[in-house]
């Protein structure tokens, strides 16, 4: 059963993130465990010697009072409050989402292997959009990056809240209509990675998973050439219809700055509906 809990979840990390954020949570539990199990301990201690039959455990019904365990009592609480909060501010600011994992930033005079790669991600019902802006492709509930090389995602929904987390790279973060949100994550070595929505958003929320496969960047490069090369441009208005379980796909066209068009979508009723790029009037669904 444990086996099962780790080999794909938070405490399986493969990447940077995701590694500092399981620190974080295994020491939050051995500072909890500090007092936890010094308290368990001295709960049997004292249900044993205080028993009814031991003649040696003194008797003072009238006792009220004691600065000494005042102070223990007061400041062991206080002491692991400050360590569990010290670890929350340092790290918030540590592995703030939209923190660079490289000093290397789009479009400087870096190799590509270094430079962050640019994936735009956009929430549906009931599926994930990817957008390569720099490549000019896109993917559907599937995305393919480089391994060892930091990725920069922008995220927002064309629907209702949601929320993209990939367990094993971390940081779960939100996407919402009308906002773009930021997030750094980079894979260590290939593999694939489950992705889920963490945020209930309609009927067909349970489907609405994808899959991560992190490459060697030459085999990036060559995904990126066979999916220019073939496939399908993306129909984002058929896109935009309510659909469940989809299978992953790859477009080869995506129309110039349809993630800022989307950004700009009023969401509010079939207005929104009617703002969407090339999309028709139809009736929403996936109410949170």
């Amino acid at each position: 059963m444990l086996s099962g809990l780790t080999s794909s979840g938070v405490l399986d990390p493969q990447g940077p993130v995701a590694h500092s954020e399981r620190l974080i949570l295994i020491d939050s539990t051995a500072i909890m465990l500090a007092v936890v199990i010094p308290v368990i301990l001295a709960t049997i201690a004292f249900a044993w010697w205080f028993r009814a039959g031991n003649a040696k455990a003194t008797y003072r019904p009238d006792w009220a009072y004691s600065g000494r365990l005042e102070t223990i009592v007061w400041a062991i609480p206080a002491l692991v409050v400050l360590f569990l909060g010290g670890i929350g501010w340092v790290s918030s600011h540590d592995l703030d989402p939209g923190k660079p994992l490289t000093d290397a930033q789009p479009g400087d005079a870096q190799s590509a292997d270094v430079r962050p790669l640019e994936v735009q991600v956009v929430s549906l019902d009931w599926k994930w959009l990817f957008i390569y802006p720099d490549q000019g492709i896109a993917g559907v509930n599937r995305l393919v990056v480089p391994a060892g090389r930091p990725v920069h995602f922008r995220l927002t929904s064309a629907t209702v809240m949601n929320s993209f987390f990939v367990p094993q790279l971390g940081s779960q973060i939100y996407t919402m209509a009308g906002m773009a949100t930021q997030l750094n994550l980079q894979a260590d070595k290939p593999g694939t990675y489950p992705g889920i929505s963490a945020q209930f958003s309609g009927d067909g929320f349970s489907d609405m998973r994808f899959d991560v496969q992190a490459v060697a960047q030459a085999d990036f490069d060559k995904w990126v050439d066979e999916t220019k090369s073939g496939g399908h441009a993306l129909d984002y208005a058929a896109l935009m219809q309510n659909s469940k379980a989809v299978q992953p796909a790859a477009y080869n066209g995506v129309e110039p700055g349809l993630f800022e068009k989307i950004l700009d979508i009023k969401t509010e009723g079939v207005e929104g509906q009617q703002n969407a790029p090339n999309a028709p009037v139809s009736p929403r669904g996936g109410g949170s």
